[in-house]
């Protein structure tokens, strides 16, 4: 845990147009976070600065182990249930972008021992159980909050406070962080307790309104993405209901959520261009990290299937750094209290 009353300079941006925190203090060592169910990494490129250092990941599926090994030099460790805690390395911050299931209350027993076993919720907080992190911040999709009438949902703020952590949690949009893409996720952040004299005053990042669009991002004369006309007219454009979304060089409009599934074509919930082939076509690699916020020497070294999937179940890089700077900046005070 913390064992220094001084701060660095916090938060040197991987993007140098982002704003850099500033402190006169200065640092005996880095900052240490994990990054739990990491997927390709996201959490950790927001995060990561000259003065933080990832001390453990996890993420099961091998497909994005082999894309997180290519941008980060190292294979996220498996089944997070086959570690116990204790052998997780001390760290401040835990980063989670943890999957949404239903708890379910065994009898009238209290405590997340009980009412959250069995789901990947419990290695979170048996980790916070016995590592006492000093903060952490997990990830997201709006439907946890009614996921089984709500249940879901209070049942982990319950936990959280039974851990001993002041826990703020917020809705947010890429929309409102300079992506070209609509995507609203659930943000929650905690303190612990046993680390603070008074309540920190943590308040989310808000965004703007900005006049970031997708045709800002759209790559032109692109071969290999094509839908074919025969998918076009069976399916695509089978009715006319103004779906799907197609967009242009022309078109100033945020796109829908990128999703997992996006390689599988749905009209309902996918965005496609005006280009390509047969004048229809899919969102190109460069294009779908754009509107996540990767940068463009971020390496997918997969096929273009497990590209969209990883991309679609990664989290939007602005938003996360947003919240980052958030957090780096108020553990000055969290430090100096202890």
């Amino acid at each position: 845990m913390l064992q220094t009353a001084y701060i660095p300079e916090l938060l040197e941006s991987i993007n140098p147009a982002y704003d850099t925190i500033k402190s006169p203090y200065t640092v005996k060592r880095k900052i240490k976070f994990i990054d739990l169910f990491a997927g390709i990494g996201g959490m950790r490129l927001a995060f990561k600065n000259s003065n933080s250092e990832c001390v453990f990941s996890c993420e099961w599926d091998s497909h994005a182990q082999k894309t997180y090994r290519a941008n980060f030099n190292e294979i996220p460790f498996g089944d997070i249930n086959k570690i116990q805690p204790d052998a997780i390395p001390d760290h401040e911050i835990l980063l989670a972008g943890f999957p949404c299931q239903p708890f379910s209350a065994i009898g009238k027993r209290e405590g997340f021992l009980h009412k959250t076993q069995g789901t990947l919720f419990y290695s979170i907080a048996k980790i916070l159980a016995a590592k006492r992190t000093l903060c952490f911040l997990l990830e997201n999709v709006p439907g946890l909050l009614t996921n089984d009438n709500g249940k879901t949902f209070q049942i982990i703020l319950k936990t959280l406070d039974e851990l001993n952590y002041d826990v703020r949690y917020a809705t947010l949009d890429a929309a409102d962080f300079g992506l070209p893409q609509y995507r609203k996720r659930i943000y929650i952040v905690g303190f612990n307790r046993e680390y603070l004299e008074k309540r920190i005053d943590f308040d989310f990042p808000q965004g703007n309104n900005n006049t970031i669009f997708i045709n800002q991002f759209l790559e032109s004369n692109l071969t290999g993405y094509s839908i074919s006309k025969h998918l076009q007219q069976t399916y695509l454009f089978k009715k006319d209901d103004g779906k799907p979304q197609i967009v242009d060089n022309s078109s100033q409009i945020k796109v829908k959520t990128l999703v997992s599934t996006y390689h599988k074509i749905q009209r309902l919930t996918g965005t496609f261009v005006r280009d390509g082939e047969t004048g229809i076509r899919l969102l190109s690699e460069g294009e779908c990290k754009a509107i996540m916020g990767f940068p463009d020497e971020f390496i997918i070294p997969v096929s273009r299937t497990q590209m969209y999937r990883q991309l679609g179940n990664s989290v939007a890089i602005p938003v996360i750094r947003a919240i980052a700077k958030k957090i780096y900046n108020n553990l000055e005070a969290v430090i100096q209290q202890i």
